[in-house]
Parts: structure tokens; C-alpha cells; sequence
């Protein structure tokens, strides 16, 4: 903490700050507060502003003639006439003629007869007497042994076969039918002609180039050229001429100035090699002094603008 201290009022002996009984010190300085005179840099703002490169002018330029194309209709053939001759037209035809009339005829049919057989009777059954020797008699003589047997005759037939007529002979009128055959034949459907037939002109359409509008010269105005051209202008002259309110020595602690070597590193800034090593050396102070002279800010200290613009939190430096 010493150490940091006595580095902090080197630095600001070597800007000439903390000056004491100097004349000119602010009048509306607070108790409790520091105040050292800052090197102010010159303050510039950037201004644009529109240069004549070129004079406004005319100039001649040539239009060439117009042409187009346009469709002419142009006669190829003229009108005529041909005769178209038809000739007759045929058709064949199939038609169904009569060969012989119809007419009758008388059909005779012979009677028919079939053969039967018949069963005639000859005799009709009759009774006779019949003698017969008796089986029981045991004389020698036959004829004492007869007995008389009264025996029935049969009646007795005969088959006779004969033709027998079957269907009587009959007389039929028949009709003939009419005859008739198909004839194929080769007709007139219509006659052979002549007629004249109307044949229209030809044309074609024939693509011409014509002028619409012959080459002129047309005269252009050529407006001026500007470009528009940024340049610094100085707004403020700097110097050591002004007082700002400074971190008194006392608050540069260790942890505002590893606050500050994070500040100035996140932004880009070398603090060294040993980097946020809590020392507020050369090479830390050479980066505070980079940062505030690339940021328009009061160069040469601690001040109360530059914790502002780095965003070191305001608990370690506004007491």
C-alpha cells in the first residue's frame, strides 16, 4: 500500500499536480475532495463538407434513327379458277328374284296294308264215346274187358296269316313354294359432274425495315460533380490549463488499481507482463495515459472522468 502510494504522488509530481497555495485553484472546490491541473488534449470534431470536383457542362450526343420492323402484305398468286370434275359414283346392290311362281300339285298315296296272323277255328268242341279196356278185367277175351268212355273233344283251329289294310288310299293337294335367287347388280348412286371451282389469291407477309425517325443530336446537360470530404477541426485548444477532481492519494488502493489494470485490459490495453498485479508501474501507467489521450480524456492522472469512461465501479473511487 506504501509503495502504491508514493507511486501515485511521483506521477502526479511529474505532471505538476497537487499543487498547494498555487493561484488559480478552483473556486468551487468541495472539502474532502483532490483537485490537479490535467493536460487537456485539443478537442476536434470531425466536419464534412461537399467540394466541386467538376463545372456543370453540356454535351452533344448523336441519336441514331429509329427503325422498326413493319408486315407487308404482298400478293404471291393471283385469283383462279379450275374445274373439278366428279365422277359418277356406283354402289353395288344385291336384290332377291323371282324364278318361278308358286303353284299345287295333286300327291296320290297308295293305300298301305300290313301283314297279320289270325287264329281261325276249324271244329267246335264235341263229345265221343271212346272204348277203352277195362284194367280190372281178367278175361282172355278183349272184348270182355272193354269199357265205353264218353271223352270230350276239343275244338279245333287253325293260324292263318293275311295282309290287312292298314291306311286307305288317299289323294293330297300340296302347294309348291315360289322360287326365288339373289342377283348381285352394279347401280348409279349418282351421276358424273363438272363445276368450277373459285381459287383465292395468295399473299405473304413480308417483314420490311422501315425509318420511323432519322439521327439527330441531342444536346445533355452534364450537372457539376461534388464529393463530399471529411476533415478534423479543432473545437477546444488543450494544455495544462485546467483543474479536475482526482482521486485522492489515499483511496489509490490496491484494489482500485487491479480494478483499473482490468479496465484498461478488457478494453485492450497492456498493463505488462505481470498483468492485474495490484502495482500501478510504468507500463500500467503507460497504458492510462494511451487510453485517456485515444479517448479525449484529462492525461496525466487518476481523475474522476477517466474511472468514469474505463467503468471502474464508483465504490472504489468516489468516497
Amino acid at each position: 500500500m506504501k509503495q502504491v502510494s508514493l507511486l501515485i504522488i511521483a506521477l502526479v509530481s511529474t505532471f505538476g499536480l497537487m499543487v498547494n497555495g498555487q493561484a488559480g485553484l478552483p473556486a468551487d472546490a468541495t472539502p474532502g475532495k483532490c483537485y490537479a491541473k490535467c493536460y487537456i488534449p485539443d478537442q476536434w470534431k470531425t466536419e464534412t463538407e461537399r467540394v466541386l470536383i467538376k463545372e456543370a457542362g453540356t454535351k452533344k450526343v448523336a441519336v441514331a434513327a429509329k427503325f422498326e420492323t413493319r408486315t407487308e402484305r404482298v400478293l404471291v398468286k393471283e385469283a383462279s379458277t379450275i374445274l373439278k370434275v366428279t365422277p359418277a359414283k356406283y354402289e353395288t346392290r344385291t336384290e332377291r328374284v323371282l324364278v318361278k311362281e308358286a303353284s299345287k300339285r295333286i300327291q296320290t298315296y297308295p293305300a298301305k296294308y300290313e301283314t297279320r296272323t289270325e287264329r281261325i277255328k276249324v271244329s267246335d268242341a264235341t263229345n265221343k264215346w271212346v272204348k277203352q279196356k277195362d284194367a280190372m278185367c281178367s278175361s282172355e277175351n278183349s272184348d270182355d274187358c272193354m269199357v265205353w268212355c264218353l271223352v270230350e273233344v276239343p275244338a279245333q283251329y287253325k293260324t292263318v296269316t293275311k295282309q290287312v289294310v292298314s291306311e286307305p288310299a288317299k289323294t293330297v293337294e300340296i302347294d309348291i313354294p315360289a322360287e326365288y335367287k339373289t342377283v348381285t347388280k352394279r347401280v348409279l348412286v349418282s351421276p358424273a359432274k363438272t363445276e368450277e371451282i373459285k381459287v383465292e389469291a395468295v399473299y405473304s407477309n413480308v417483314p420490311k425495315r422501315v425509318q420511323v425517325a432519322p439521327a439527330t443530336f441531342n444536346t445533355i446537360d452534364i450537372p457539376a460533380e461534388y464529393k463530399t470530404v471529411s476533415k478534423r477541426v479543432l473545437v477546444k485548444q488543450g494544455g495544462m490549463s485546467e483543474y479536475r477532481e482526482v482521486v485522492c492519494a489515499k483511496y489509490v488502493t490496491n484494489d482500485l488499481v487491479r480494478q483499473v489494470q482490468r479496465a484498461l485490459m478488457a478494453k485492450g490495453y497492456s498493463v505488462g507482463p505481470a498483468r492485474d498485479d495490484n502495482i500501478l508501474g510504468k507500463d500500467t501507467r503507460a497504458a492510462l495515459i494511451k487510453y485517456q489521450k485515444d479517448n479525449a480524456l484529462p492525461v496525466g492522472n487518476m481523475n474522476k472522468e477517466t474511472m468514469k469512461h474505463l467503468g471502474v465501479p464508483a465504490k472504489y473511487w468516489d468516497k
